[in-house]
This record gives structure tokens, sequence and C-alpha cells, in this order.
């Protein structure tokens, strides 16, 4: 890449005329498009669903964690185009792959959406491009699987085209972060990489983060995730310790979090969901096995996470034995759909898990959601229902009721007041008061 094309596109990045097009327009993708957009760039958004791309071209967002209007507000302003047309990819000046890294059955690194989203850039690759990967992924990816893809184009990366990591870090439904003020990692292949995809990033957000290496930045957002996921499975096991014990576990961690230095609070619950706890310590496992290195803590906490939708099965299994019942024929009520509260992905939700579980012991089961009103087949799951309404004679018909996401706006109370047995594995119903004795913890 000539020092001129170089200085040419950093020039369009500082006046912000440099095109910037997001492939894959999930729960990262668009609204990283969105912030782009609204920092003053021309944005281009591609897409494989046409459905996605037709929404957004009428100012609807198929996400309730992004707003109609801040679709809108970029169209009406000629800063967003969305589009399934992967050969307008060469408009672009900078390229910026936001699609998913699932597991396999096997629990093994996917990379086919990374694989065919690299193929792609690469048929319509230009010289002078910038070209960012977000997606979570094993060390190594951008240098070893990214990289001699692209240069199928005959293009060489770091000398005709740029190219950069930067771990996408989106909290869908939290209040208090967004794309924008989150802090933001950034690597690339050679010095001048860095300094153009730092630059871009810095125009648009609050913070960006420069590293040494693309597998520094890529090792960070594992350990971000594996922290989580080690931790969590540290109180899931201390929670069945507890009920064996007698203890309530949520006031023991809340007395322990009382100490102002050297402890974080984390809370159990029916498993991990989501787009990167639950899968990305698996990519490290992974790849520590080509290092003929054994990763037993983090393997360990996946254990304890993925066990835990069979210990829900059987608590509530447990407690409507103790009742006369059986959960065969049981008519039971899962309370939440989606992985955490206030959302609507239900990305390895545990609660998919839980229900096939429960259906498969003959219980007759339906779910209230108020974020998630129908289900779709999914990669491991299909569990095709619809949302069912919290009326009173939702509630009657109910044997039992399994807490499952502790979504704002139910109410617990009646909840309690009308189901004969509630399964709570959120403490969602701290705060009742009346007929404690229907409730068991989870």
């Amino acid at each position: 890449m000539l020092r001129e094309e170089r200085a040419g596109l950093m020039a369009r990045i500082e006046s912000r005329e440099a095109c910037v097009a997001v492939v894959g327009l999930g729960y990262v993708g668009l609204p990283l498009a969105l912030t782009f957009g609204e920092a003053g760039f021309p944005v281009l958004g591609l897409d494989v669903d046409g459905d996605k791309v037709r929404a957004l071209g009428e100012g609807r967002s198929y996400l309730r964690t992004v707003q109609d209007d801040r679709v809108r507000g970029v169209l009406e302003r000629g800063r967003f185009e969305g589009t399934g047309r992967m050969d307008r990819l060469g408009e672009a000046d900078a390229v910026v792959i936001c699609v998913p890294t699932p597991l396999t059955r096997s629990r093994e690194p996917d990379m086919t959406y990374i694989e065919r989203s690299a193929a792609v850039v690469a048929e319509h690759l230009r010289p002078g491009q910038l070209v960012v990967l977000e997606s979570s992924t094993w060390p190594g990816t951008t240098r070893e699987l990214v990289q001699p893809i692209l240069e199928r184009s005959g293009l060489r990366a770091g000398v005709d085209f740029l190219l950069a990591f930067s771990p996408e870090r989106e909290d869908p439904g939290n209040a208090n972060f967004d794309t924008r003020t989150i802090p933001k990692l950034v690597a690339g292949l050679t010095p001048a990489c860095l300094a153009h995809a730092r630059r871009l990033y810095e125009m648009a957000l609050s913070r960006v983060v420069p590293v040494s290496s693309l597998e520094v930045a890529e090792l960070a957002k594992l350990q971000e995730n594996i922290f989580r996921s080690v931790n969590i499975a540290l109180v899931n096991e201390l929670k069945q310790l507890c009920h064996r014990m007698g203890i309530d576990p949520f006031e023991v961690i809340d007395a322990a979090a009382t100490k102002p230095f050297g402890f974080m609070p984390f809370y159990p619950g029916p498993g991990l969901g989501g787009h990167c706890i639950p899968i990305d310590p698996y990519y490290l496992t992974w790849k520590a096995r080509q290092h003929d290195f054994s990763t037993r803590f983090i393997e360990l906490a996946g254990e304890i996470n993925s066990a835990m939708p069979y210990y829900v099965v059987s608590r509530t299994l447990e407690a409507l034995s103790q009742r006369g019942r059986s959960l065969a024929g049981a008519r039971v009520l899962v309370l939440g759909l989606a992985y955490k509260k206030n959302i609507d992905d239900v990305r390895e939700s545990p609660s998919l898990k839980v229900i096939e579980l429960l259906q498969r012991h003959g219980a007759v089961v339906r779910y209230h959601d108020p974020w998630v009103p129908r289900t779709h087949r999914m990669r491991h799951h299909d569990v095709r229902l619809e949302s069912a309404e919290l009326s009173e004679e939702t509630l009657r018909c109910t044997d039992c009721a399994v807490i499952l996401t502790d979504h704002d706006g139910v109410d617990y109370d009646r909840l309690v007041r009308t189901v004969p047995l509630v399964v709570d594995t959120r403490n969602a119903t701290r705060r009742v008061q009346l007929q404690r004795e229907k409730v068991v913890p989870a």
C-alpha cells in the first residue's frame, strides 16, 4: 500500500468521508453500523437476510434493543443504506466483519461464517481498503485464517490493504453502556494497520485502547468472558451446596458483597446464555489443545454451567414429588425465554434446554416472556411455542411455574399467590412475603 494511499485513507477517515461497510447486521453489527452513521460516516450495512435489509430500508429495527428512531435518523440524513449485494463491498474504504462464531455439537469452533465472509470480502477487495474482524474467536484467527483468505485476492495484507482486529463488546439491554461508550480494543497486523483502525474507531467511539498484537486483542476478549464463566460456575456450584445445607445462596452473596475490596458479586441461575459466555471459553480450550495444554479450570466451569438446566429440572421434579405430583403430565409454565432480563435475545438460552428436558419427562410446557412472543428453530434447539398471556386463567391452569428469567414487569406476588408451586432459579420472588412455602429455590 503506497504512502499516498495510506494518507488518502487517513484523510477520508479524519473528514468522515470514508465509507464504512459492516458485514452482518445482528446484535453487534447493527448497533455498530448505526453508531458510525450517527458519527457522520456513510455506512453500508450488508446482510444475507433479506427481511433485515427490507426492515432497515423502511426505517424499522428488528432488534428490541435498537429503537426505530435510530434507524430512521441515519436514513433521513443519508448516512446508512442496508443491502444484500456483497458486490458493493468494493465501494467501502473500511470493511468491518461482525458475524457469529458458534460452536459445533462437539463444542469446537465453527468458523463457517468468518470463512465465508472473508471469502466474499476477498472477491471484492481492492488496494487501499481497511478490513477489521470483530467476531469473538480464538487467538490467531485474524493472522492464521482471515489473512490467507483475503490474500487469495492477490493483494498482500499490510502492504496492499490494511488488516485489524477489534473485538465486539456489546451488552444488549445494558442502560449504562452502549456501542459508543464501551472502551474499544484495537490491534493491527502492522503499525499502519493499527493507526488507521484506531483512528476510524476514535472518530465514532468515546475511548479506543490499542494493544500490541492481534493475538492480544483476540485473547483479551476471551479472557473477559472466561472470567465471568468461571465465577458464575463457582456460584452455581455453591448454590447447590447451599440448598443441601439449608442456606440462602443469594443472601450469602449479598453479605459477602458488603466487603468494599477484593470481592465482586456474581449470581447463580439456570445456566449460561448469550452470544459470548457459553461459547468463548471453548474457543480457547480448543486452541490450547493445539499447544498440548489442558485448560482444566475453564473446562470444569463449562461442565458445571452446562449441567445447570439438568439441576433445575431435577429440583422441579423433586418439588412436585414432595407434593404428590409427577412431572409427567404436569402443566408447567416457564417464566422467561431470553437468556437475561429485559431483552429479546434467546441465543444459547438455558431456558430452551430446560423446556426440552421438561418435555422429555412428559410435562406439558408453556412459557411466558413479554420480550419473546414466539420461538423458532435454532441451531441446536427446536422449541416451537408462543408466549402465553399471564392471565388469571393461565395461572390457575398451572401446576408449577419455573422462573428462568427475572424480567421486570411480572407480578411475582400474584404468581406465587395463584400457582401451587413456584421454582425460582433467579431469586425473583425475594420480595414476596405471603405464601413463601410455595416457593422452591433452584
